[in-house]
């Protein structure tokens, strides 16, 4: 499961995004953006191969790509996390903020949050959560149903740059391995050593006294 892109809209004005990839997907969401309702809700749409994901909470629009074989309660548990952190970073400023007036600080965020998510360990960040609303509810719609003649485009994904992202994932997830194993040694050994040496005061003190008293040169 990887999620290829996210954003943080209110309306068609897109206040932060984010992409491991390149490809025309920004292109399609604005066209998207202008077809969801204002309202509070949650919705998928299948285009292609891929799936958008999105949640509207207070005007604003929650939304990711990710591919379609994905678990959807991956995509949404991300997107409850970021819509957690845009509020508790901006408040109500998204009601009234410029286009990508919130993009050089939280599009690291949402990096940040896809790198999260996209993990191996995706499904252990589910449940160290504590409110992760039910999906099984969400609709999931084909695009065609909102999309007006002339507006369905190809969806067109990078494919080599996402493998590349995915590689650079593995290869992260592989040092982190490396380095946690690493110091798992260092205090394996450690303890190894500090036990060895309590064993010889132990032995010594048992032979020559606490204080070494009995083994001196008198």
């Amino acid at each position: 499961m990887t999620i290829l892109y996210s954003l943080v809209a209110r309306g068609k004005t897109v206040l932060a995004e984010f992409t491991f990839t390149t490809g025309n997907f920004p292109t399609i969401t604005r066209v998207l953006l202008g077809k969801i309702a204002p309202e509070d809700g949650k919705m998928s749409y299948v285009y292609d191969q891929y799936v958008f994901h999105y949640r509207v909470d207070d005007g604003l629009t929650f939304l990711c790509m990710a591919d379609e074989d994905s678990r959807r309660r991956i995509p949404f548990a991300f997107l409850q996390e970021i819509k957690n952190r845009f509020q508790a970073t901006y408040g109500d400023r998204g009601a009234t903020a410029a286009a990508f007036a919130m993009n050089e600080d939280f599009s690291r965020t949402l990096e940040n949050q896809m790198d999260v998510f996209n993990s191996p360990d995706g499904d252990q960040v589910l449940a160290t959560q504590q409110k992760l609303d039910e999906v099984k509810d969400v609709m999931v719609a084909s695009v065609e149903l909102v999309l007006e003649r002339g507006e369905r485009l190809e969806l067109l994904v990078d494919k080599t740059d996402n493998l590349q992202q995915q590689a650079f994932r593995f290869e992260n997830t592989a040092k982190r391995l490396k380095n946690h194993l690493f110091w798992k040694r260092v205090r394996f050994y450690s303890a190894v050593a500090l036990g060895a040496l309590l064993l010889l005061y132990v032995v010594t003190a048992v032979a020559c006294g606490p204080t070494y008293a009995n083994c001196k040169s008198s």
